[in-house]
């Protein structure tokens, strides 16, 4: 679909910025035609940048404005100091009704911070969560919070599940989705005390499209196990980097292995395809796109690192995000009754 809608794109944050994210709208305006963009950022820096992509152009708007958010800035820097920025001024976009989305490459701390001081939490919402895909052997589940929260009390973590499910219905195509929080076993004896009351009151909240499955431990994640993964910033954001590690062993030890001598450098030609197709489905730019959950508006976060791919996938999940409502989703979710079950 993709129609109508207009995304609010910060171009100077990332490490590869701006041209990174220039060239990765180019490739994103080739899959969507009917999108629309809001660049923010150095005129002087992005304006030939956006000029080399005629069609790009064509589709787009550039807000001029020399303030950035550094990857090094703490969020109470951002907050002070952020609102004129090039990443600030893309969710005020939002904000104002200017723009359906905001696209971002830039420091998670301070796009966290301007976004919750800028759109502020839904109703029914205690803190928002970072929610990401990652890869599984089944193809790609849902993961969070990912590092918005340090901690989370049982409540959070169920309004986390119904905000996690609202995702996989949205960009997997889920009618009810599999949800599962993360533990130390899958018994209902094992874990911290919030973790065995938010069990508790997941299931009770039958008024949302989702199953519940009790819980799921750490190597349940990449087995995909389950569609929606839940639990606290703190671990979730370990968890992640961990995966992203492992991935990165893994390529360096099969590269190691096959230049170690010459049968197995002509081994690799047999099974080069196979090869390209692992790293393919464990490069984290092919699962680009993590999404602030939980606010009166849509911020989507890309990896800092990512290449012009990668960015132009993070486009694609924030496509996904609003031609589906995934906003109105999540409202839908949390009427009276859920109040009552998290009370």
């Amino acid at each position: 679909m993709a129609k109508n809608i207009t995304i609010a794109v910060d171009a100077m944050g990332g490490d590869h910025a701006p041209q990174m994210v220039i060239d990765g709208l180019a490739e994103a305006r080739i899959l969507y035609p009917e999108v629309k963009y809001l660049i923010f950022g150095d005129e002087k820096h992005i304006g030939s940048m956006v000029a080399a992509h005629s069609a790009l152009a064509e589709a787009s708007e550039i807000i001029h404005t020399t303030d950035i958010v550094s990857s090094d800035a703490k969020p109470s820097q951002a907050l002070r100091r952020g609102r004129k920025s090039s990443m600030g001024l893309a969710i005020q976009a939002v904000k104002d009704g200017k723009a359906d989305v905001c696209v971002s490459a830039g420091n998670t701390g301070a796009l966290m911070a301007l976004s919750m001081f800028i759109l502020r939490t839904m109703p029914g919402i205690d803190r928002p969560a970072l929610a990401s895909p990652v890869p599984t052997l089944r193809g790609e589940s849902v993961m969070l919070d990912l590092g918005a929260n340090v901690e989370s009390n049982a409540n959070s973590l169920l309004q986390f599940a119904i905000m996690g499910a609202a995702y996989a219905r949205t960009v997997f195509g889920l009618s009810k989705p599999s949800v599962a929080l993360l533990n130390v076993g899958v018994e209902d004896l094992k874990g911290r005390d919030s973790i065995k009351a938010a069990a508790d009151m997941i299931r009770t909240a039958s008024h949302v499209p989702m199953k519940f499955t009790g819980f799921v431990e750490g190597d349940g994640i990449t087995a995909g196990e389950v569609d929606v993964i839940v639990t606290d910033g703190f671990t979730g954001n370990v968890a992640l980097k961990t995966m992203e590690g492992t991935a990165k062993f893994i390529g360096a030890l099969l590269e190691r292995a096959f230049k170690s001598s010459l049968s197995t450098k002509m081994g690799y030609l047999f099974s080069r395809q196979g090869i390209n197709s692992l790293r393919d489905h464990l490069d984290p730019n092919n699962h680009n796109g993590g999404v602030f959950l939980g606010l009166n508006g849509l911020v989507v976060k890309s990896h800092g690192g990512a290449n012009a791919p990668g960015f132009a996938s993070a486009i694609s999940t924030a496509i996904d995000m609003v031609d589906n409502s995934l906003i109105e989703l999540i409202t839908e979710n949390l009427p009276d009754e859920s109040d009552d079950v998290a009370s």
